[in-house]
């Protein structure tokens, strides 16, 4: 009996370090997907480059050559039921994009924060990290979620913290915050794949 993959398409913005995180995941065995599909929203992400040396199909849709959010929208998952995807992984990606009936709780994103804090539009990258430090918080963290049409907002599936030290930057705050992000972000998308999460109104529950 053949079993059929679970299959996700990962959406990029820049350096697509969370999409060599995954694929390396797949590679050794550790995340039981198959990526069959990476989307730019950008023809100078740096992070096509990982999708050319993991041999995984790619391609640039960007919001100008659609000339509007919802072209764009429309656009990107659209390519993904071409494709057959079960589950759009966000890593990176920065455009904001409107979600379709069907594709409600099968969109995730990872931010680089403790959901509800230090989120929300233009609050990204160092940008998320500067604030924390700014604000005195003593734990940060990321936050799995799955994607709605508001930013930051969807239902919480997983989270991880790390302390905030009294010598941190935010360039080793980051880098901290990043090195949960690379175990929890698989993870979450192995309990997708494996049916194991269900969603009730805002709450998660993960078998």
């Amino acid at each position: 009996m053949t079993v059929t993959p679970f299959r996700i398409a990962v959406l990029i913005s820049g350096g697509g370090t969370t999409l060599l995180n995954l694929a390396e995941h797949v590679r050794d065995g550790k995340l039981d997907v198959s990526i069959e599909l990476v989307i730019a929203s950008s023809s100078k992400a740096k992070g096509l480059e990982h999708a050319r040396c993991f041999g995984i199909p790619f391609e640039v849709i960007t919001q100008k050559q659609c000339g509007s959010q919802q072209a764009f929208s429309d656009q990107i998952f659209a390519r993904c039921r071409e494709a057959k995807i079960d589950l759009v992984v966000m890593g990176g990606f920065l455009k904001h994009v409107l979600i379709p009936d069907d594709f409600e709780n099968r969109v995730t994103n990872i931010h680089p924060s403790l959901i509800p804090a230090f989120c929300g539009k233009g609050c990204y990258g160092s940008r998320v990290h500067e604030s924390v430090l700014e604000y005195g918080a003593k734990v940060s963290g990321c936050t799995v979620h799955f994607v709605d049409n508001e930013y930051d907002n969807g239902p919480i599936i997983m989270q991880r913290t790390v302390p905030v030290l009294e010598d941190d930057t935010a360039d080793s705050l980051a880098a901290r915050v990043f090195e949960q992000e690379c175990e929890v972000y698989p993870a979450a998308v192995q309990k997708i794949a494996e049916g194991k999460v269900s969603v009730e109104g805002r709450r998660v529950r993960i078998q």
